[in-house]
């Protein structure tokens, strides 16, 4: 497994897992623990969730899945921007902590933009880093002026990454805020890596898969895998999802291939806002 350096030092394998909707059908609870627990076993070990996931019954699930795997792993998970006030924060990662089933977060995110200043959410964090109930903090969802705005504020360089929208069908963030981040040494994280799925499967990601027989999303899952600095963070609810997905990591698209994909899936020639989902 290839691996990416956070600032503060951390090294994590370049392709982790995603949570979102993992722990809201009890029919599917055995099925989910297995995968992030194969996962985990097959080197996926960053495990990324949100307290806004099934307003916590996500973070319950990791919790229950990491039971006994909890120091190989490097839990990633997420504040809602209405808890983002200094206080608000720490009231809202012990409860994260709690249903994790854990006494640190190894990375804390602040899930999107909100009306809280940045540094007030700035200071929560520092606050949990001091206390060592989160090792390190980041942001996600945030466009280039966003954070311009960050690293302006008192202690806002402290940021380890930014998780945004990013995929074949979702490139703008190429337009300017990778290469920022690239100049500034942060790594990005890459949520819906394959669009949840919905990417188009026929023509160009159909023609390279069929020649290498893998399948479609495999491809544009090592596609995203492919760009530098960057961290992929797709959920696979079943452990063949799981195995499907660390396939696609050993799956090194040729210069030929690379150039197809772009054709379809044209890079951005202008700025484009920031997508969410």
């Amino acid at each position: 497994m290839r691996n990416i350096t956070f600032p503060q030092g951390d090294t994590v394998p370049v392709l982790g897992q995603g949570t979102w909707m993992m722990g809201e059908k009890p029919e599917r609870r055995r099925d989910e623990i297995a995968a992030l627990r194969l996962g985990v076993s097959l080197g996926m070990t960053l495990v990324d969730t949100a307290e806004m996931y099934g307003e916590g019954a996500t973070e319950s699930l990791v919790g229950e899945a990491l039971d006994g795997l909890r120091d190989e792993v490097f839990l990633v998970s997420k504040v809602y921007p209405h808890n983002a006030s200094q206080r608000g924060v720490i009231a809202a990662c012990e409860r994260s902590l709690k249903r994790l089933r854990t006494d640190r977060i190894d990375l804390y995110l602040l899930h999107w933009r909100g009306d809280v200043p940045l540094e007030d959410t700035i200071a929560g964090f520092e606050a949990l880093v001091d206390a060592g109930k989160i090792r390190q903090w980041g942001v996600s969802n945030f466009d280039l002026d966003d954070m311009d705005e960050l690293f302006d504020a008192p202690g806002g360089t402290a940021c380890a990454t930014n998780q945004v929208l990013f995929n074949l069908s979702r490139r703008g963030p190429e337009y300017d805020l990778m290469p920022w981040l690239a100049t500034n040494r942060l790594p990005m994280m890459a949520y819906s890596p394959i669009e949840q799925g919905r990417l188009p499967t026929n023509g160009v990601l159909s023609e390279i898969a069929r020649k290498r027989h893998v399948e479609p999303l495999q491809i544009a899952l090592a596609w995203v895998l492919s760009r530098p600095g960057v961290i992929a963070i797709p959920k696979a609810g079943s452990e063949a999802h799981v195995r499907a997905n660390r396939a696609a990591h050993d799956i090194k698209l040729s210069d030929e291939e690379l150039n197809l994909l772009d054709h379809h899936f044209e890079a951005p020639s202008r700025k484009r806002p920031l997508e969410m989902i």
